[in-house]
């Protein structure tokens, strides 16, 4: 095993299965029954280097910069995506490419504003109760915040296991999905910037 860089580190079960009881029964829990936790894997150091990161694969958003944008301005777009099983999911991003914590001011001064924004677009479409966002940057470098529609009324969908069951949920219509993003595109239109339409459903 690679040394151990931290006392966090250091008192982890590596190769053991971890306990579900935590979870099970819980009401937000979408799984029940006899689980198996995987065993806790040794950590990977150094970690392997994210796409957009020199040595790394190249930024999917900067090789194909207009791809599933629905909406952009000239600092921010968002981009929709299919085969999801939630009403509507997205991903905000800086049309130029920067880490969170090399976002310039100017940028900074206005991502609270579009992520209000954004999601008063997303809950204006009557499948959502809820949208919620998250930040997760193990993928790529490149600064994204993600947006997940929780179905109206579907309170077992709350909290941190939304995004688990978007992938156990059968997949939006692809007819329907247009439909929301047409919506929510023009919603964030009315308050600058501009919709992209995508290509037709085949």
């Amino acid at each position: 095993m690679t040394e151990l860089p931290s006392q966090y580190h250091r008192n982890l079960p590596y190769g053991e299965r971890l306990s579900a009881a935590e979870l099970i029964g819980d009401p937000l829990f979408p799984f029940e029954g006899d689980l198996q936790v995987v065993p806790l894997a040794d950590p990977e150091l150094p970690e392997p280097l994210r796409a957009g990161e020199p040595g790394g694969k190249p930024c999917y958003t900067c090789t194909e910069p207009g791809r599933f944008v629905i909406w952009r301005d000239d600092q921010w777009h968002l981009k929709a995506f299919e085969n999801h099983g939630l009403p509507f999911v997205a991903v905000l991003e800086p049309r130029q490419h920067y880490r969170l914590d090399n976002l310039p001011p100017e940028l900074t001064a206005t991502l609270g504003g579009v992520i209000q924004r954004v999601s008063g677009a997303i809950s204006r479409l009557e499948a959502v109760g809820r949208t919620h966002f998250s930040r997760w940057g193990d993928g790529s470098e490149h600064f994204h915040v993600w947006f997940l529609a929780r179905p109206l009324g579907q309170m077992q969908l709350r909290g941190a296991m939304l995004a688990i069951w978007d992938d156990l949920l059968p997949n939006v219509p692809s007819e329907q999905h247009q439909e929301h993003v047409r919506l929510v595109a023009a919603a964030l239109a009315e308050g600058g910037g501009e919709a992209v339409e995508l290509p037709a459903a085949e």
